[in-house]
């Protein structure tokens, strides 16, 4: 009598980003580039014989959904985590990864606080010190001198960082901040008062940095107050319900990306292609970024024999340049990664490339 073999254990990986609340459009993004790539590599036959699992957790965007997200993933027995999506998560979670042994690759995580250190969480986004640096100097450029910032206290480590990188940047390039105000997201009041603050400096351009929704009702409440001057923002607003939210308000605003959203290379077309047709909207930087997060951690796996922790943190480290959908990058020796940033501006409803 014959018996067949029995398949390998799956090798699991998680993903953690936040699926509800007022970021869900960056956490629901990148969940869909993870699934995209552990996709594409179980139809080529798994990591070593074993197909992918992806095991998906809500960090909710709070620190106790997000310690206990990542403690079931923990239990789960993942290899690795794709995640999370912002930098105030990031923090609460990196004493855990640690203690647990699990690389964490982030796909949008900036923060200056998690950056150059030697740990096991590694960043696929270009620093904020490199947005800033372009983005200061494009507005200045423009001809603002006196600009005025609101950000939100709920992404603290990504926004404050921000926040204050731009002011050092814009201020050394001979310009002024007029004023800073901070609100908390989902504080309808706070935004009004937030703006009105800035407006009383009298300033000739306006940075906010918050998530795609709040971006969109800070630049509302400016508009119909009756100004029309020049707004910049951060990545983190640059999801697909930005503009889809946003219509004509956010006509010229400006912000910086590490995503070309026309790239017409056959290597992005097939995925731009593959994601519409699998989600049914266009893909933006977040899931790019996740896709690219995930094939980087699964090849690395490859290389490791499937092994995790300190097996799979040497492989990410050892050098490789990876082929991300649209640019070849690497990790540097502290896990940070270097790729090409750009600067955008919304023009007829799309995000395009300043030339």
């Amino acid at each position: 009598m014959l018996f067949g073999c029995a398949p390998p254990e799956p090798l699991k990986i998680g993903y953690l980003g936040g699926l509800s609340g007022r970021v869900a459009d960056l956490g629901e993004a990148g969940r869909s580039g993870a699934l995209l790539a552990v996709e594409e590599i179980n139809g080529l036959g798994g990591v070593n014989g074993r197909k992918v699992e992806l095991i998906v957790q809500d960090d909710a965007q709070q620190q106790e959904s997000a310690l206990n997200a990542v403690d079931a993933l923990v239990a789960a027995g993942v290899s690795a985590i794709i995640g999370p999506m912002t930098s105030s998560v990031a923090e609460t979670i990196l004493p855990a990864i640690e203690r647990a042994g699990i690389v964490t690759v982030s796909p949008t995580v900036t923060a200056t606080s998690l950056s150059g250190k030697d740990d096991l969480f590694f960043k696929v986004a270009p620093p904020i010190s490199e947005n800033t640096r372009i983005s200061s100097r494009h507005l200045f450029d423009r001809g603002a001198r006196r600009l005025a910032i609101a950000y939100d206290l709920s992404n603290r480590a990504f926004s404050a960082d921000w926040a204050a990188q731009y002011r050092r940047d814009f201020t050394g390039l001979g310009g002024q901040v007029v004023a800073e105000a901070t609100f908390t997201s989902g504080d309808e009041q706070g935004y009004g008062h937030a703006v009105q603050q800035l407006i009383d400096a009298r300033p000739d351009a306006f940075l906010f940095i918050s998530n795609a929704v709040d971006t969109v009702r800070l630049i509302q409440i400016v508009r119909n107050r009756g100004l029309n001057l020049p707004v910049t923002t951060s990545p983190w607003a640059a999801t697909e319900h930005f503009i889809e939210l946003g219509g004509r308000t956010v006509e010229g605003v400006t912000l910086t990306q590490f995503f070309d959203r026309s790239d017409s290379s056959p290597g992005y077309r097939k995925f731009a292609d593959t994601f519409r047709a699998r989600f049914k909207q266009e893909p933006g930087f977040a899931s790019v970024a996740a896709y690219d997060a995930t094939r980087a951690t699964l090849g690395g796996l490859t290389q490791s024999s499937g092994q995790g922790g300190a097996a799979l943190k040497a492989v990410l480290l050892s050098g490789t340049t990876f082929d991300g959908l649209q640019q070849k990058w690497q990790f540097d020796r502290y896990g940070d990664a270097q790729r090409a940033t750009y600067m955008t501006v919304v023009n007829n409803g799309r995000l395009s490339i300043v030339k």
